[in-house]
């Protein structure tokens, strides 16, 4: 069976270890999801991933983070830009996520890169999700 928008699986996975206390999650491989794991960890929102060739097309596997006495890290993670309503925005009209206390992930032409260094690099794209 395919899957019509494997960005919103990879968030509602994460979404749903983190709420259940998971160490790790896995989930099924692509350039996209990969990209959105690096920025989590460049952000700190996850402490480490990892790629696996097993299977028909490989397995990314996120190790999740939680504070020093259980709290979570990611307190919600919301898929912006669906397959039926994309959502573009130049770098002047990308929106603040929890007024500056998350980040907003796009995809643009320099990359997957966050909503802050978007900014930064005067660059629009496409806004994929919002982590906070």
């Amino acid at each position: 069976m395919s899957m019509s928008d494997p960005l919103a699986d990879m968030l509602t996975r994460i979404r749903n270890a983190n709420k259940a206390r998971f160490s790790s999650v896995e989930m099924p491989l692509s350039k996209l999801k990969v990209n959105v794991a690096k920025v989590l960890k460049e952000e700190g929102y996850i402490t480490d991933y990892q790629i696996s060739d097993e299977g028909p097309q490989g397995t990314l596997k996120v190790d999740l983070k939680y504070g020093p006495h259980n709290e979570l890290v990611i307190t919600g993670i919301r898929r912006v830009s669906k397959p039926g309503c994309r959502q573009y925005n130049r770098s002047t009209q990308i929106p603040n996520v929890m007024s500056g206390l998350g980040i907003g992930i796009l995809t643009t032409s320099r990359g997957v890169i966050t909503d802050k260094q978007a900014r930064e690099m005067n660059v629009g794209g496409e806004f994929l999700c919002e982590v906070w």
